[in-house]
């Protein structure tokens, strides 16, 4: 798979099998992820890679959170600006649709806020999640570093066969991951993936973008 089919097939998942990922395959990603950029080759990501038994005590534990209606722990840092002005809300009010649509949950259901939830935190049944972390003395730069970072992950994983799902729920219940994960005080966590095979048959969301011209200039010649 080149670079380009790499792109173009990444989605975020909602729908893994219970196939286990290859621990090589894994390890072979990883390895190569760590040339992604770095300013200052800082490196700053913590990645914890969780799968088997303790990713299933983890979904149960988040689970019941998220059934029980648990607002979930502080955040520690905003997913979005208080106020989204156009057109970023258009774009996040229809790719919302789209996805509510495709998990087949009504945006007027009133338990929709702990359907999402739950299905979240069942990392849609992906059989590997990633935790990425940062050192609390990170700032915007390096943060910019993991997001790139992850992004190379998850393109390798694609040229290996694999999907994934990014999943900033996973800040909500950052108490019962660092649980298991041990991670020190000293990290924040930026965010979960989880990494599957795609089930069979599940519905394929494959949400719209901007128009090039919408979001690029090109000055000179």
């Amino acid at each position: 798979m080149d670079v380009y089919e790499a792109v173009d097939s990444r989605r975020a998942v909602r729908a893994f099998s219970d196939e286990p990922v290859p621990r090589d395959v894994l390890e072979r990603v990883l390895a190569a992820a760590t040339r992604a950029p770095s300013s200052g080759n800082l490196q700053p990501w913590h990645l914890y890679v969780v799968t088997g038994e303790p990713l299933a005590e983890l979904k149960r534990r988040a689970t019941a959170r998220a059934l029980a209606g648990d607002p979930g722990d502080e955040r520690e840092y905003p997913m979005y600006p208080a106020e989204l002005i156009s057109p970023y809300r258009d774009r996040f009010s229809a790719a919302a649709a789209q996805r509510y649509q495709a998990l087949g949950i009504r945006r007027d259901a009133p338990d929709r806020p702990v359907r999402i939830a739950a299905l979240n935190s069942e990392a849609f049944g992906a059989p590997v999640v990633l935790f990425c972390y940062l050192d609390r003395t990170m700032g915007p730069g390096q943060w910019a570093d993991a997001g790139m970072y992850l992004q190379t992950v998850m393109l390798l994983l694609r040229a290996e066969g694999v999907h994934s799902c990014p999943q900033v729920m996973w800040t909500m219940f950052r108490r019962t991951v660092s649980e298991i994960t041990g991670a020190d005080e000293d990290l924040v966590l930026l965010c979960g993936v989880a990494v599957g095979y795609e089930r069979e048959g599940a519905v394929r969301l494959r949400t719209g973008r901007a128009e090039m011209t919408e979001t690029v200039r090109f000055i000179g010649t």
